[in-house]
């Protein structure tokens, strides 16, 4: 879908505050890009704090990088091994999913399909869903979609796995 965006899709705003497409593609490729020292110094001169080095990086690189640029690195990387460190084969691919997301939703693409969420989602557990600010304290999210559930509230609320996921990861509120 990216290979066939416009320089304005690439200019819109994401799900990810702050951040256009194109930092959204800087952010994914990111780890083909940049080698393991230049991490660490990266994430050093930022106080050792994640988000605020990889928010100065995305940013650094979608100025420096055309589209082209940035598309052909996630290309050439399609089937590289990276995986987040303690995330394994589903960390990266809650990686993508999540970060898909932030592109799709404001494009009108099409999501992920509701399987590959599943498995992002079943694999959620409670220090992922605290990441992201989530609290299901007293909730059931039930997906309508697939064989999915979140939490053990009384409280049920349905859903298709897209708008739980889109929930949970604090992109889309919660339905009341």
């Amino acid at each position: 879908m990216l290979a066939q965006a416009s320089p304005d899709q690439w200019a819109e705003p994401s799900l990810c505050d702050g951040w256009r497409v194109r930092e959204v593609v800087a952010h994914i490729t990111m780890s083909y890009r940049i080698s393991m020292p230049r991490f660490l110094f990266g994430l050093a001169r930022s106080g050792f704090k994640f988000n605020s080095y990889s928010d100065q990086q995305a940013r650094a690189d979608a100025t420096r990088l055309t589209d082209a640029q940035l598309l052909a690195s996630l290309q050439d990387n399609i089937e590289h091994p990276w995986r987040p460190p303690g995330g394994g084969q589903v960390g990266a691919l809650s990686h993508d999913v999540i970060h898909g997301f932030d592109i799709t939703e404001p494009l009108g693409w099409p999501a992920a399909p509701p399987e590959r969420i599943k498995l992002v989602l079943e694999h959620a557990g409670k220090k992922n869903l605290a990441f992201f600010g989530t609290d299901l304290t007293g909730k059931r999210l039930i997906a309508d979609d697939v064989d999915l559930t979140l939490g053990d509230g009384p409280r049920e609320i349905r859903m298709t796995a897209r708008e739980m996921l889109l929930a949970v990861t604090g992109r889309a509120p919660l339905p009341s």
